[in-house]
């Protein structure tokens, strides 16, 4: 079957997605050659991303994630608009992301798991009090709330673990789903990639434009742009 075929034949859609998602909004990924670790940093970008570096080092910690983790200019693409399109039609029952860039939900998507949380979302770390995107744009070096504390991004760093909710959610989702399309990612990065083993619909499909692990167990694999991809699905509304 192609994929518009299994789009028709499938009630209960998931799709999980990686940073290739948000590549062609002009967001770079992480481990591709023009990707976020190929560039040069003081500091390796894995490593900036850390939590112990947030701690240790938080000025500089802003200084790359403003410069490297923020794109407040980013559109929605085809693929985040069809994703929306399949959920408003009753094919798509959620999406799980990886991605941090709220770009699912700019294009109409309700239902969206953000696994590593989001940009968009800021706390105070002293009172709690949570701040737009705004608090952390606007500022300079840390961003401190009205109450004197720092305010972090509401984004999962590296040796901080994935809210037990949305893990929770995202392995509920994954195991009703007749259809898992997955979509942008090299699914190497854990807890998430192994979401993916809950599945025991009919059909997997993967769209990436390298080779991954699950390619292996998928009914259809395609290595391309995901944007032209999902832009020729058509939809029944």
């Amino acid at each position: 079957m192609n994929l518009q075929e299994i789009i028709d034949d499938s009630k209960r859609i998931v799709f999980f997605g990686g940073a290739g998602v948000s590549t062609e909004s002009g967001i770079p990924d992480f481990r591709s050659e023009d990707g976020l670790y190929s560039q040069k940093y003081s500091f390796p970008p894995e490593q900036i991303v850390s939590h112990t570096f947030y701690m240790r080092n938080t000025e500089e910690f802003y200084r790359f994630y403003r410069d490297r983790m923020i794109f407040p200019e980013a559109k929605p693409n085809a693929a985040h608009l069809k994703l929306a399109e399949l959920e408003k039609a009753g094919k798509l029952s959620c999406v799980i992301t990886q991605n941090i860039d709220g770009l699912n939900q700019a294009a109409g998507s309700m239902n969206v798991i953000e696994l590593h949380g989001s940009v968009h979302r800021n706390y105070c770390e002293s009172c709690g009090k949570f701040y737009p995107l705004s608090a952390v744009t606007e500022s300079a070096g840390v961003p401190r709330c009205k109450c004197g504390g720092r305010i972090k991004p509401d984004v999962v760093l590296y040796e901080e673990g994935l809210k037990e909710d949305d893990l929770v959610r995202a392995t509920e989702e994954i195991a009703a789903a007749d259809t898992l399309i997955i979509g942008g990612t090299s699914l190497v990065v854990y807890p998430a990639a192994g979401l993916v083993r809950y599945f025991s619909g009919r059909h997997l499909v993967v769209i990436n434009k390298s080779e991954i692990s699950a390619d292996k167990s998928a009914e259809l694999v395609i290595n391309e742009s995901i944007g032209k991809v999902m832009e020729r699905i058509k939809v029944d509304n």
